[in-house]
Order: C-alpha cells, then sequence, then structure tokens
C-alpha cells in the first residue's frame, strides 16, 4: 500500500510515527480499520450494489470516504446544516433511503455518556436491506443502532474497527 498517496487522499491523520531521521510522519489506521471490518460486516453483499449515507463530516469521515471510494461504493454525506455538497438531515427521505442502504454514523451521536442521542434520520425508513454501521463503540448499541434493529435493518459498531485500526497502528510504529 502506498501509504503517501492514502494519506493524501484521506486529508485526515490518526498516527504520528517519530522516523529514523527524528521526523515526524503521519499516517492515518482508520481507513484500514473501517475498510477491514465493513467488508466482514457486509458479508456476500456485493460493496459495488450499495449506495452510502455519510452522517458527519469530521476526520473520521475522510478515512470512510476513502474507503468507500475504494470499494466503488458511491456515496452522499449528511451534515446538520447542508450546502452545495452536503446533504442536511432534513433532506433525508424515504425514496433516498430506499436508495442508500448503507448508513454510516461517523458523528459522536449516541456516545457515552450521552447515550440518548442519535442522527435525526427517518428510522421509519428502514428496512431488512439496510446496513447500518456506526463508528461509535461505547455503548455496545448506540440508539441509532437500536432504531435500526426496530426495523429489522442490519447494525454494527465500531469496536472491531476500533481494533483493527489499533493494530494497524502498532503495526505502523514498529516498521
Amino acid at each position: 500500500m502506498n501509504w503517501i498517496l492514502l494519506q493524501e487522499k484521506i486529508g485526515a491523520v490518526n498516527v504520528i510515527k517519530v522516523t529514523e531521521e527524528n521526523k515526524l510522519k503521519g499516517y492515518n489506521s482508520d481507513y484500514y480499520g473501517f475498510k477491514n471490518s465493513l467488508i466482514k460486516f457486509l458479508g456476500n453483499e456485493d460493496p459495488k450494489s450499495l449506495k452510502a449515507l455519510i452522517l458527519g463530516t469530521g476526520g473520521a469521515a475522510k478515512a470512510v470516504i476513502a474507503a468507500l471510494d475504494d470499494l466503488a461504493i458511491s456515496f452522499k454525506m449528511v451534515s446538520r446544516s447542508g450546502s452545495q455538497y452536503l446533504l442536511s438531515y432534513e433532506d433525508l427521505n424515504g425514496s433516498m433511503l430506499a436508495e442508500y442502504r448503507l448508513i454510516i454514523n461517523t458523528s459522536p451521536l449516541g456516545m457515552y455518556p450521552k447515550v440518548d442521542t442519535c442522527p435525526a434520520i427517518p428510522y421509519e425508513f428502514l428496512t431488512k436491506k439496510h446496513y447500518l454501521f456506526d463508528l461509535v463503540y461505547n455503548p455496545e448499541e448506540t440508539l441509532f443502532m437500536k432504531k435500526g434493529v426496530e426495523q429489522g435493518a442490519k447494525t454494527k459498531n465500531g469496536l472491531e474497527m476500533l481494533h483493527l485500526q489499533a493494530e494497524k497502528a502498532w503495526e505502523i510504529w514498529n516498521s
């Protein structure tokens, strides 16, 4: 993997290594963790058959974007205030959720201690054909995930992603 090109593509760093020349070099292990966890989560589903909604626009979203791009999964981003390039939560409706069956929460909504919060999507339009991936891992099942399960959606939290990105960080530091 060409880390330099990948870092430029992602535009966010979450691992810093001190080189032999005593310089700092940045990497992103979230990409690796998310991509590999997502592939396992989707099982036999062809990733190219999916379209995704990315909830949130922070650094983790940048790694998710790069992974989805590499998996040829088209996506749209959703934020509290939409723009020319972003959907707002108010833009989401039944026909959009019928088209976008992979929904990825990259925001901190639902994370401990504010476990009673979740992204403001129209959960009533979710079905058993939907996949909800929440990067949050504490609590184990977020309100976002609970509301998805109530509609029959498949859900996954970010714990496996955390483990995979930590293993990748360890590999980077020790290479």
